[in-house]
């Protein structure tokens, strides 16, 4: 995961944007983001499509060497191997397909490229990059276009290199075309739910569900996100699962130090796009439970703030300390809170997640409980880029969500306000008798 870019989500879009007027109100509508997409032109058009921002080995064998690289498809040996590219059109209608492709030497192979289900067989042939027809669809309605690419026949070693689709229609065509962000692309769009609480937020509580089979591996849970810090779960692999609760250092440069952890928690500190100090617990929650949060900011009276956080499973019935951080320099309570959804694997970008925000509350550093209603819906660079169009996010029976991933075609346009019905139920929990 890259700790600069979170930092970026907490100190930025949602300190800045996160007025959450309720003006919004209902279940999540598709539309259709007009500030993405040029309009369509009258006659057709032909978008170069490249593999390296677009394409996912989706399916391989055990030790298939495959690759998608700056050039695009490369190593591809394994007839099992399956290579799939999407792309975004605007409107219904003719969809007219070519690759640019090549084959080192003298040799010949033969694929099968299946645009939307329908499939059709190439022959490559010749080193030198060219342009292969493929053929013509019909598109039934507006959005994402799969194109699975798998070998059938060859004569040396390899099927071929594959470096772009060569996209032929009237619709206007939306896909990663920032070369220098084919990272950001691949691990697809994040979104973020800033919610509005008041002033001298000392404790913020939140529940979140992931539903059955809405947790792929690389997926970012974010509950509990504050500027200066992010608290949520993650999937981490097939085997192992997260509880993380991470404080940046202060803007000054001030390092953040660990005051105590919990039983089993590990700490450490993080590097790379910015530092700060990181505390997890292994812990393998399971879709379909509804997880709590609460993390709190308090000034220490001496130019620092310390920052904690719990965690409560159903599965055991009780609230877990994870960690109280230290951050140097900075006197504040809560501010910024919000939660986002991402994925941290470019590889696993085409992969689909879901998430569920139910009650959220605010305790002021008075001691008084208020229910935080209204939510704004946010995007990264990936979305007001239009790189990828694959988010949505809004209200879904009285509850928030997030969606990211799986290039679905109704999407949720961002910056906008919702407002969830209320529950009137404070939180269950004395706050002081939090385990330390």
């Amino acid at each position: 995961m890259k700790q600069r870019r979170m930092f970026l989500y907490s100190a930025a879009l949602f300190l800045a944007g996160c007025g959450g007027d309720g003006a919004s109100t209902g279940a999540p509508v598709a539309q259709t983001l007009a500030a993405a997409v040029t309009v369509a032109p009258a006659a057709a058009s032909t978008y170069t499509v490249a593999l390296a921002g677009n394409a996912f080995i989706t399916s391989a064998p055990a030790g298939a060497g495959e690759i998608i690289n700056e050039n695009g498809l490369a190593n591809w040996s394994s007839a099992g191997a399956v290579t799939s590219a999407w792309f975004r059109v605007a409107s219904a209608g003719a969809v007219t397909l070519g690759l640019d492709a090549r084959l080192a030497g003298s040799s010949n192979s033969t694929i099968r490229v299946t645009v939307n289900g329908t499939p059709f067989n190439v022959a490559l042939a010749g080193a030198a990059t060219r342009t292969y027809a493929v053929g013509t669809v019909n598109v039934a309605a507006p959005g994402y276009v799969k194109v699975d690419l798998q070998g059938i026949s060859k004569e040396g070693g390899y099927f071929g290199d594959v470096s772009a689709l060569k996209v032929s229609t009237a619709s206007a065509v939306n896909y990663a075309s920032d070369a220098a962000n084919y990272y950001w692309s691949r691990r697809g769009p994040s979104v973020h739910m800033g919610y509005t609480t008041p002033a001298n937020t000392e404790y913020f509580y939140n529940e979140m569900t992931i539903p059955a089979g809405q947790d792929p591996i690389g997926s970012y849970f974010m509950a509990n996100g504050f500027s200066g810090g992010y608290f949520g779960i993650q999937v981490k692999s097939a085997s192992e699962r997260w509880v993380l609760f991470s404080v940046w250092d202060a803007e000054s440069g001030a390092k953040t130090t660990l005051v105590s952890k919990g039983a089993g928690v590990v700490d450490n500190g993080f590097g790379g796009e910015g530092t700060g100090g990181q505390a997890y617990l292994v812990y393998n929650w399971i879709a379909g439970n509804t997880y709590r949060f609460i993390t709190r900011a308090r000034p220490d009276g001496a130019g620092g703030t310390n920052f904690s956080a719990w965690f409560y499973a159903p599965e055991t019935g009780n609230w877990r300390y994870i960690a109280t951080w230290k951050r140097p320099a900075t006197t504040t309570y809560l501010t910024g809170n919000h939660s986002f959804l991402e994925n941290f694997i470019d590889t696993n970008g085409y992969t689909g997640r879901r998430v569920l925000y139910g009650k959220q509350w605010a305790r002021n550093a008075n001691g008084t409980w208020s229910e935080a209603t209204a939510g704004r819906l946010t995007g990264d660079a990936t979305v007001t880029n239009a790189q990828r169009m694959d988010y949505a996010g809004g209200l879904d029976g009285g509850r928030f969500y997030l969606r990211n991933g799986g290039f679905f075609a109704d999407y949720v346009p961002v910056n906008q306000n919702f407002t969830r019905p209320a529950t009137g139920q404070q939180p269950t929990v004395d706050v002081n008798s939090l385990p330390q």
